[in-house]
């Protein structure tokens, strides 16, 4: 963002940002610890900055309760039982307060700023000016947004969709920021106006991992719940900072490693979550180092993981020769599973050459990793999008799913997959449908229960979503939720195309503004799932 010229805030006691976005970046050295009281203080100051004490205290009362709301911030679930008074990480606390702000985009602030003006500010700052307040529509010409009516504004939207030739030129994006009930309801519109492009967030981010496991397990989704991971022997987590993405998941590995668990990171870069954690509800925390959380660092190159694990794969089988019987769980691999023999065979022939090149890890401690996986009886993979963002990501989870299943570690207690998701609903969308090729029986019960007929062509994921606007097969485009521009992996192509479009946005905050271009755009005010409760504090 260098050079480009930030709009002055406009709420009173609000500084206003430099010119140069960089300049207010301060570089530290390395973290090696995370969380502790410097995570609470953050989260409080977030909170009372945004929302006031107050609505601060209600908020934050009611994150990851029974009788709450789940958190925005990622998809770490709650463990089953007791939950404590702050259920939530300094994610959590800042994605609420963004959320639950005081702050409020009028009308007047879109007759200040002109859209190319808008559009030079970093997102962020973009966030951080409040929520939006009335729907708001730019006409084909003009430089600023407008405020329109709650009726006009969905007549302009139902006029363009009807003005449609065909449904398939019709999209449809939604991400998990949306709650289950919102996502079925929109889902079922798409569907009924006759059309599946469905694309969503998921399409970008675990897709691979879906495709993995149904390949290799026959379901898309982790095998694990948080008791599971609290009593594993060794769990090993690649391509996930979770001290920076899914915080609340250190408390889980502090407790998994107080019951005699191994934890093994495999990362390019050393996480500070992992190296050591300082739970600020625990004594420990406070006023002590806090708990160690990784037994082992394997430092690894990047995109290397796949020969990590055929090498690993390797190493176990070589034990299995000298032992037999103590490695590979032959019951469990005639009972469930199929082409053992050509996968031990294509592993048998890795080269150890390739695999230390690729990896950039010794042999000494691939053989510590070997030993830790053999000589545990429930063992745990955990990853991220440092896995699935690979070009090989399908073929890496399948590799890494190989070394649990030749073990039998699928399917009982403390065993299994976890692909950690970000948006705390990513899955739950899917679920109730927010996919652009849902199986026949769940289409054929949309029908015989809603007396519609649902089309059967799948539609467009993200990838064929911008492949058709760039050739000028889409006319509308609809996003619920999220930033489908900056989300996407070419972003350039998607605005430029965007432009041209009728965008319709339904946002917490004020959308990425996009440039004027021929049809009218459209952006509206949502709630989010922090106002389910209806609470005076809350909103």
């Amino acid at each position: 963002m260098t050079g480009h010229r930030i709009p002055t805030a406009h709420h009173d006691g609000q500084a206003e940002p430099s010119g140069d976005a960089e300049a207010d970046i301060a570089v530290t050295g390395a973290k090696s610890v995370a969380a502790g009281l410097t995570a609470v203080g953050v989260s409080l100051q977030r909170g009372i900055e945004q929302m006031g004490p107050l609505r601060t205290a209600a908020t934050l009362t009611k994150l990851n309760q029974r009788h709450g709301f789940d958190c925005p911030g990622c998809a770490w679930p709650e463990t089953p039982g007791h939950r404590k008074l702050a259920e939530f990480c300094e994610n959590g606390a800042k994605a609420v307060a963004e959320e639950a702000t005081t702050r409020t985009v009028t009308p007047a602030f879109f007759a200040e700023h002109s859209v190319e003006e808008l559009r030079q500010a970093p997102e962020y700052w973009l966030s951080q000016q409040g929520r939006l307040t009335h729907p708001m529509v730019l006409r084909p010409g003009e430089a600023h947004y407008r405020p329109i009516d709650w009726d006009d504004a969905y007549a302009l939207i139902a006029d363009e969709i009807r003005a449609a030739d065909d449904p398939d030129r019709l999209v449809f994006y939604t991400s998990g920021r949306t709650s289950n009930e919102a996502a079925f309801c929109y889902q079922l519109l798409v569907r009924s106006l006759g059309t599946n492009n469905l694309p969503d967030c998921s399409n970008m981010c675990h897709e691979s991992s879906g495709t993995a496991l149904t390949d290799s397990i026959g379901i898309g989704k982790g095998s694990v719940s948080v008791p599971d991971v609290e009593h594993a022997d060794v769990i090993l987590i690649a391509g996930q900072n979770p001290g920076t993405n899914h915080p609340r998941m250190l408390s889980v590995l502090e407790k998994a490693k107080a019951n005699g668990a191994k934890i093994i990171a495999v990362n390019p870069l050393p996480e500070a979550g992992l190296l050591r954690f300082k739970d600020p509800q625990k004594v420990h925390g406070v006023v002590g180092h806090g708990v160690a959380i990784a037994d082992e660092f394997v430092q690894i190159r990047l995109g290397g993981d796949m020969a990590l694990f055929a090498g690993l794969g390797r190493l176990l089988l070589e034990a299995e020769d000298a032992s037999p019987g103590r490695i590979v769980d032959r019951r469990f691999i005639e009972k469930h599973c199929a082409g053992y023999e050509e996968w031990a065979e294509r592993t048998r022939a890795v080269d150890w050459e390739t695999v230390t090149r690729a990896t950039g890890i010794d042999m000494d401690q691939l053989r510590t990793v070997a030993d830790m996986l053999a000589n545990s009886q429930r063992t745990i993979f955990c990853w991220a999008m440092g896995l699935t963002q690979h070009r090989h990501a399908v073929a890496t989870i399948g590799e890494a799913t190989n070394l649990l299943l030749m073990r039998g570690m699928i399917g009982k207690p403390g065993a299994g997959v976890c692909p950690v998701r970000g948006h705390s609903n990513v899955q739950g969308d899917r679920t109730m449908g927010i996919w652009e090729k849902m199986p026949e029986s769940f289409l054929a019960a949309l029908d015989s229960e809603f007396g519609i007929s649902t089309p059967r062509k799948h539609g467009f994921d993200t990838v064929d979503a911008i492949r058709a606007m760039r050739d000028g097969k889409v006319g509308v485009f609809i996003g619920m939720g999220g930033n489908f521009a900056s989300a996407t992996p070419d972003t350039a192509v998607t605005e430029a195309r965007a432009a041209q479009l009728l965008p319709h946005r339904a946002d917490l905050h004020q959308a990425q503004p996009q440039p004027p271009g021929e049809r009218s755009h459209r952006t509206h005010p949502a709630h989010s799932r922090t106002h389910r409760q209806r609470h005076p504090e809350v909103g």
